[in-house]
């Protein structure tokens, strides 16, 4: 165990070596943005192939609504489930569970014919696909020192971007050849074949691990053992849940991951049904268009991480580096959003869509570092599946009413229903609506970092009468 340091007032990171001998670290995140990559595959089948399933079986756009609301639901509860069993099985047994189970899930699609049996296999996939996010976390947590955290959860947050770019080119060939039953085994047999590579290379923590050069161990480890200013160690410090829950700053942590993620998840499960309605999109077009918003993501997420490391190492704090760049992640998808009602041909609005993927992952991977910044190891994965389970919540909310908000007849009889006659009814069918919804969470996201973290730093236990509560 490397020497803890003592931390600053000014919670400017402990002092690390400059350089590392290895990189056997970037090899384990690299794994785990692949299996992100597999996973926006298997997410965004359904809505690529939509088009054929729904001649097949007469579906409605409401149905989609219905079976992808079910999806986030079982992912929201999924994030809690899983964060629990991660930090339970440790991170190697905890991915081989997640990804064995979705891969799975995904490959039983083939047999779905109804919205039961379609919903049934969703929330499966749905439950399952939720580890790879407070197991990333984890990940993050046990294997980078602080001021790599952001520019290796960016990393990690590309891979959902470079699926959402692969996902709709990929899907759309497969379906021209094999139709869409035979694409849900194919891509769910790929996500068994991840487990190959990850069981090799992930042997153990870094601690232990066999193939971690001396110098890469100690540059890992010395940069994530800190201590407060009252001398205790972070790595001490394991909450239980209901003291956890009892803070200020871990609704930090949470409010934020609620309010934003929602944004994402509004352009995931629509873009291609925006695009349908908007623009009378097939598969082929959809495979030309829809992995454009994707691309914007992907920068994002590098782009945030860089921007958090090179503050980091240029002396700036954990708090104003976070905060920073969480507000200007906010601040590009602020007009991007309201701008989307001018997006009158289909390669404006994805160009639109790209500048707002672009400010949200910008924001997204330094919200997801907080729980590191706040928690030890132990409980890292415990906060990062209760934020996930909010902001998974959030967004099957959102995804459940946006044909509800942008349908005319049915935005008139709910704005009747809710006697908001103040609003205007609406003429014709518009995403409109969802979008301002959008722009107002990014707002909120924004505000509930700078009001429920006052400072963003390790946490230590309290103490009552000289006990730790």
């Amino acid at each position: 165990m490397p020497e803890l340091h003592e931390q600053t007032p000014s919670n400017t990171l402990d002092p690390t070596p400059k350089r590392a001998g290895g990189y056997l670290r970037w090899a384990v995140v690299g794994l785990v943005a692949l299996a992100t990559v597999i996973n926006y595959i298997d997410r965004g089948a359904l809505g690529i192939l939509w088009p054929e399933i729904k001649a097949e079986f007469n579906f409605s756009n409401q149905d989609y609504a219905n079976i992808f609301t079910i999806f986030v639901l079982a992912y929201a509860f999924g994030q809690s489930i899983f964060g629990k069993i991660f930090d339970w099985l440790g991170t190697r047994l905890g991915f081989v569970l997640s990804i064995g189970a979705w891969s799975v899930a995904t490959a039983l699609h083939a047999v779905a014919s109804s919205v039961l049996t379609f919903g049934l296999f969703r929330g499966a996939l749905g439950v399952a696909e939720a580890g790879n996010w407070p197991g990333a976390a984890k990940a993050n947590a046990e294997w980078f020192p602080i001021n790599e955290r952001a520019f290796a959860q960016g990393i990690f947050n590309s891979g959902a971007a470079i699926g959402g770019i692969i996902s709709p080119l990929l899907l759309a060939f497969l379906a021209a050849f094999m139709g869409w039953k035979a694409v849900f085994i194919t891509i769910g047999l790929v996500g068994l074949l991840w487990l190959v590579p990850w069981l090799i290379i992930y042997k153990s923590k870094p601690e232990d691990h066999p193939w971690l050069s001396e110098s890469e161990r100690n540059y890992i480890l010395s940069g994530q053992i800190t201590r407060t200013d009252s001398g205790v160690a972070t790595a001490d410090y394991v909450p239980t849940t209901r003291e956890m829950l009892g803070r200020r700053e871990t609704w930090g942590a949470i409010l934020p991951a609620m309010l934003i993620d929602p944004i994402w998840w509004l352009f995931v499960a629509w873009i291609p049904i925006y695009l349908i309605d908007s623009f009378g999109f097939n598969v082929k077009e959809l495979g030309l268009y829809a992995w454009v918003p994707y691309v914007g993501a992907m920068f994002g997420a590098w782009f945030g991480g860089l921007l958090a490391q090179n503050r980091l190492n240029s002396g700036w704090s954990v708090d104003k580096t976070r905060k920073m760049v969480i507000t200007l992640g906010g601040l590009i998808m602020l007009p991007s959003l309201l701008a989307m009602s001018v997006a009158s041909t289909p390669l404006l609005a994805v160009l639109i869509m790209a500048v707002i993927l672009f400010g949200f992952q910008t924001a997204i991977g330094n919200v997801q570092t907080l729980p590191s910044d706040l928690y030890s190891q132990k409980a890292v994965g415990s906060l990062a599946g209760y934020a996930g389970t909010a902001a998974k919540l959030a967004a099957a909310g959102l995804v459940w009413i946006v044909p509800r908000i942008t349908e005319a007849e049915k935005f008139n009889a709910l704005r009747d229903q809710l006697g908001l006659g103040f609003l205007s009814p609406m003429t014709e069918n518009s995403y409109m609506p969802a979008f301002i919804i959008g722009a107002a969470l990014a707002i909120l996201a924004v505000a509930s970092v700078w009001i429920l973290i006052p400072k963003i730093e390790p946490l230590k236990p309290r103490v009552v009468a000289g006990s730790k509560t």
